[in-house]
């Protein structure tokens, strides 16, 4: 059975900094890139950053480039975001996407607000 469960948000206070981490079972990760997309109240679901199935390469959403760092332990099946400096327009549902040779593979999603 295909799993993969994101944690680590939460609220925080412009500025600060959180991590989200999304443990995968069920498939291959190692052999799957690894995403983060976040949604916001009333717009699109939006790809945040990537990371190559080696971790080898990662691509970032221009207003999170400095920011944020995507990673991943494919010893621990599990992909991360570390986010630094965020802004209350982060504010959204991150989830955790596995994109490989079959379908793709999300997460349930985690609640992210940056709010004074």
């Amino acid at each position: 059975q295909v799993q993969l469960v994101e944690s680590g948000g939460g609220l925080v206070q412009p500025g600060g900094s959180l991590r989200l981490s999304c443990a995968t079972s069920g498939f291959t990760f190692s052999r799957y890139v690894g995403s983060w997309y976040r949604q916001a109240p009333g717009k699109e679901r939006e790809l945040v950053a990537l990371i190559s199935s080696t971790g080898g390469s990662a691509n970032y959403l221009d207003s999170v480039k400095g920011r944020f760092t995507i990673s991943r332990d494919n010893a621990k099946n599990t992909v991360y975001l570390q986010m630094n400096s965020l802004k209350p327009e982060d504010t959204a549902v991150y989830y955790c996407n596995a994109r490989g040779a079959g379908p793709d593979y999300w997460g349930q999603g985690t609640q992210v607000t940056v709010s004074s």
